[in-house]
């Protein structure tokens, strides 16, 4: 079953750019290898708080729940936070160029 994942929240600012180190810290381990059943991507938008992650799932269980970076990332992740986070599932309306 495919599902997207989108969670969207805002860091303070003292801890913006901790937080995309992590998170570059997730794709570099996950660009050691293939990673079968996950589209991933974060985007930081123009006010350099706010990040919105998209997770794109292939299967029964979420990829990076084994991923050693990630659980870096989660950890504390309660402290770098002003809002959110807000998860939700998406269903793709319509995509060009992804994949």
């Amino acid at each position: 079953m495919i599902e997207t994942r989108v969670i969207r929240y805002r860091t303070t600012s003292e801890c913006a750019d901790e937080n995309a180190r992590l998170i570059e810290a997730v794709f570099a381990e996950l660009a050691e290898g293939e990673v079968p059943g996950i589209r991933y991507e974060v985007l930081r938008l123009d006010d350099g708080v706010t990040f919105v992650h998209v997770a794109t799932l292939d299967g029964e269980r979420n990829p990076l729940e084994s991923s050693p970076a990630f659980a870096a990332f989660q950890s504390g992740i309660g402290t770098r936070l002003e809002d959110g986070p807000y998860p939700a599932v998406a269903t793709v309306v319509g995509s060009h160029g992804v994949g």
